[in-house]
């Protein structure tokens, strides 16, 4: 009998020996695998900026769906004060490039407001990964929705582990606020300066600027745009500053601004545009100062 326990225990021992090894392998290789996985979902996430409305990219959407003959779904999100979300339109099947905007009932101009608006953009944005599963996604943000965006990647993405942002592009956005100084920051801007280790690593970021006159788009002085750079440079993998020039630049205009509907079709949305249509804007890695584009 001793005997025979005794061989039952050689067996027991071969087993386990065999089993915890296979059952780590097997629960590393589904962890890797999960972490590998891209969903086909992959939607553009819009922040209109201050005083705007759900409504404000309507143009811009149009005018997209014209150029990319692609109908891009588009599902509207507005948060209320109380944190209610209400949605209208949809994502339709197969579409795995749809638009979000993402809209607040308080949409008032201000540092606090900002803050308070990257907290409601929080709660969309656990929401509709709870409801659509996806695990990657870009983002576009006008004006303050920029700056709402940069919050929000700041202090509250990384509470929504294994969803990715890939790449930013921000239009007119004044992360000085209206201060033209190149030296003195506003309260906004050392915030995002302090928190800007806690930047996805792996973003790409497009920091668009228009100019009636090289100093101004008639609201947000270029300076103020261009302060996106103590943000961004060397703390994500890639950060660019462009500026656009000519027709449609004034501030309310840049979002429907022809050069900057080929910008998201080029750089957001990944399309590859025929060589007529290309802008001679390329990344520039961390090791390097960001680059000027001025557009003609």
């Amino acid at each position: 009998m001793r005997h025979n326990w005794w061989r039952w225990g050689l067996v027991l021992i071969a087993i386990l020996v065999v089993f915890i090894p296979s059952q780590l392998w097997l629960k590393q290789r589904i962890t890797q695998y999960k972490s590998n996985y891209r969903t086909p979902l992959n939607p553009t996430i819009m922040v209109p900026g201050s005083s705007a409305s759900q409504n404000r990219f309507d143009a811009l959407i149009t005018q997209l769906r014209k150029e990319t003959k692609r109908t891009h779904s588009v599902l509207k999100v507005q948060v209320a004060e109380n944190g209610r979300i209400t949605y209208t339109g949809s994502i339709k099947r197969g579409d795995n490039q749809p638009f979000i905007v993402i809209a607040f009932e308080n949409n008032r101009d201000g540092y606090q407001n900002i803050n308070k608006q990257a907290k409601w953009l929080n709660l969309a944005f656990k929401d509709l990964v709870k409801t659509y599963r996806f695990n990657h996604f870009s983002m576009l943000g006008h004006s303050n929705g920029g700056l709402i965006l940069s919050v929000f990647l700041e202090k509250y993405l990384a509470a929504t582990p294994r969803v990715t942002p890939e790449r930013l592009m921000t239009i007119a956005t004044p992360y000085n606020m209206e201060s033209d100084s190149t030296t003195k920051q506003t309260a906004i801007l050392r915030e995002l300066i302090k928190g800007r280790k806690r930047l996805p690593k792996k973003l790409t970021v497009y920091s668009v600027a228009g100019t009636e006159n090289y100093s101004s788009d008639g609201t947000v002085p270029a300076n103020s745009v261009n302060q996106g750079k103590y943000v961004f440079q060397n703390q994500v993998a890639h950060y660019t500053q462009i500026t656009v020039t000519g027709d449609d630049t004034t501030h309310s205009d840049l979002p429907q601004n022809k050069q900057i509907v080929l910008l998201i079709r080029q750089f957001l949305l990944k399309e590859t545009l025929p060589s007529k249509d290309r802008f001679p804007v390329t990344t520039q890695p961390q090791s390097r100062d960001a680059s000027d584009a001025d557009l003609p």
